[in-house]
Parts: structure tokens; C-alpha cells; sequence
């Protein structure tokens, strides 16, 4: 336990990661950040340093040494050219290896001991993200809605308990 009385992570969002302190709507700073990365053709990755392995208690932060190959190979071009495989439910593309970093965790559903425990947490978190963006999307292009995470035709929420077919 890091910070007195909390004893399981909960999910947070924040539109740019400070909300309070952005005067404008959050879809401005998306456009300048979008703008910003087609300018200098940056190449953007989204690195998992929290949560692997199940749910607190069962699993495990990621390993700090891990953290910091990720970035390093994102850094130094190591990623560049290396295969990925897009997760079904948030369409992120994954590396299919990484230097220094156990090719099981570029697959977090195979390192959960109960898939289907991951499942349920993967579409409590998607729903609970496309609830969180619901506030922002009439003021946004539809390729940004479209960008989120691809839930089933169900309500997500009947789903937490069932495997997502196609999940590896």
C-alpha cells in the first residue's frame, strides 16, 4: 500500500491529465497535440507501467527495469520495426517483443492467471473509458470516437463476467 488507507488501485480519468487546470475543452489540446506529432512526425507509444499479471493482490506492478526498457527501446528506434498485434477490445497496436522485457507481458491477457478475469476487468475499464469520454464526444471529430475502445454490441456491463472470443 503506497498512500495511506488506499488499498487497491482504482482508475482515474482526467482529460489531459489535469482537467482543473486546462481552461480550454480538451479537444483543443488534442488537435495541438495532433498537430504537434504531424509536424515533427513524432512516433507516440503508450507504455503500461502499472498493473500486470491480475488484479491487486494477485498481481503485480511492472517491474521498474521493465519500464525503463520499454522507454529506452521506444527512445533509441529499437521499436521501430518490429512487429505488433492490435489488441481486439482497445486497438492499440502491441510490439510483438521488446528488448529486455519478457515477451509475456507485451500480452497481458496470457499473464493473468484467469483469462476470463481478464476479460472482465479489460470491459469494466473500456466502459468505464467510453463513460468517462461520453462527457467530450459531441465536441470532437468521429475519428477521435472512433478511436476508443471497440466494446461488444452489449451493454459492457453485462458482459464483465464473459470471456472475449478472440482475445490472445
Amino acid at each position: 500500500m503506497s498512500i495511506e488507507g488506499v488499498t487497491e488501485p482504482s482508475p482515474v480519468f482526467s482529460a489531459c491529465y489535469g482537467a482543473p487546470f486546462m481552461p480550454l475543452h480538451p479537444r483543443r489540446y488534442a488537435e495541438l497535440l495532433g498537430e504537434r506529432i504531424r509536424r515533427h512526425r513524432a512516433k507516440v507509444w503508450l507504455i503500461n507501467t502499472g498493473w500486470t499479471g491480475g488484479p491487486c493482490g494477485v498481481g503485480q506492478r511492472v517491474a521498474v527495469p521493465h519500464t525503463r526498457a520499454m522507454v529506452n527501446a521506444a527512445l533509441d528506434g529499437s521499436l521501430d520495426q518490429v512487429p505488433t498485434w492490435r489488441d481486439p477490445l482497445f486497438g492499440v497496436a502491441v510490439p510483438e517483443h521488446c528488448p529486455g522485457v519478457p515477451p509475456a507481458l507485451l500480452r497481458p491477457r496470457g499473464n493473468w492467471r484467469d483469462p476470463a478475469a481478464y476479460d472482465a476487468q479489460a470491459l469494466r475499464l473500456a466502459g468505464m473509458f467510453q463513460d468517462n469520454f461520453a462527457t467530450y464526444a459531441d465536441e470532437v471529430a468521429p475519428a477521435v470516437c472512433a478511436a476508443g475502445p471497440a466494446l461488444p454490441n452489449t451493454d459492457w456491463v453485462d458482459r464483465q463476467s464473459q470471456p472475449m472470443a478472440g482475445v490472445d
